[in-house]
Parts: structure tokens; C-alpha cells; sequence
């Protein structure tokens, strides 16, 4: 599995973008069973999180499987 860590953006229902240390933005979907709910994402924006993921194949965004806060 994928891990990646940066800061959170923009949040719109079950997807979210973040932007890593090197300014790069990625896009994500929240997987269905992930560790955390759509309804979290919006306390997340403006905060370092380490995003476990898969690829997502033909969609735009990569498929979250676990959003965890980091420390600063």
C-alpha cells in the first residue's frame, strides 16, 4: 500500500485534495471503508495527515484507505 503525507485543502463530500512537501497536489477519494468518514474531512483542511492509498485505475483520484492527523 501507498502512504503519502501533506496538508489538506479542499474537502467536498468524500473527496479531498492535499498538497505534499514538494507542492505537488494529489487528489483522493475516500474509500467506503476507510478509517474515517466524509463527515471528518472538513476538520482535517489546513491540518499535516498521512494518507494510506491504492491507485485508482481509470479515475481521476487515487482511492484514500486510511487518513491519519499528524503531529507538527
Amino acid at each position: 500500500m501507498k502512504s503519502i503525507a501533506g496538508v489538506v485543502t479542499i474537502v467536498q463530500e468524500g473527496r479531498f485534495q492535499l498538497f505534499d512537501a514538494a507542492g505537488v497536489s494529489h487528489h483522493f477519494i475516500l474509500h467506503h471503508g476507510a478509517a474515517a468518514d466524509p463527515e471528518q474531512l472538513p476538520s482535517l483542511v489546513n491540518r499535516h495527515v498521512r494518507v494510506s492509498y491504492r491507485d485508482s485505475g481509470a479515475m481521476i483520484g487515487h482511492i484514500a484507505t486510511d487518513l491519519r492527523a499528524e503531529s507538527n
